[in-house]
C-alpha cells in the first residue's frame, strides 16, 4: 500500500485509485476477521483468503444445493440456544456447566454465520 500510496501522490491512474481501493477492502476486512476473533474467538471467515475453508463456505454451499436442510439446520442451531442457555440456569447441571457454555458459545456462532449469509443474500438480491 505504501508503494501504491506514493504512486498515487505523484502521478494517480484510474487503475492506481482502483487497486487501492480493492486494497483497502481487503485490509479492512482482515482487521474485521481480527477484531473478531479478538472479541469472540472465532474469525468471521468474510475474507477471501480464508473465505472457502470454513463452516461459512459449507453453509453457504448447503443453502445453494438443499435449501430445506438449510433451514433445518437453522431451526435446529436456534432450538440447541435455547437448550444450552436453559441447561445453564438448572441447578442439577452444574457439573456440565464449562461443557454447556461451550456448546451454546459454539451454537452462537452457527447462529451469526447462518444469519449473516441470509443477510449477504438479501443484500446481493436487493442490488
Amino acid at each position: 500500500m505504501l508503494q501504491l500510496d506514493e504512486r498515487l501522490d505523484a502521478d494517480p491512474t484510474a487503475e492506481d485509485v482502483k487497486l487501492m481501493a480493492e486494497t483497502r477492502i481487503r485490509n479492512l476486512q482482515a482487521f474485521n476477521e481480527l477484531q473478531s476473533f479478538n472479541d469472540t474467538g472465532f474469525f468471521k471467515y468474510d475474507h477471501p483468503l480464508i473465505r472457502h475453508k470454513t463452516e461459512r463456505a459449507e453453509l453457504e454451499k448447503l443453502l445453494r444445493t438443499d435449501t430445506e436442510e438449510f433451514l433445518r439446520k437453522h431451526r435446529r442451531t436456534l432450538d440447541s440456544i435455547r437448550r444450552y442457555e436453559a441447561y445453564l440456569k438448572r441447578k442439577d447441571r452444574k457439573d456440565k456447566r464449562d461443557r454447556d457454555r461451550a456448546l451454546l458459545e459454539k451454537h452462537r456462532n452457527t447462529s451469526i454465520i447462518i444469519k449473516s449469509i441470509l443477510n449477504s443474500r438479501d443484500e446481493k438480491g436487493n442490488q
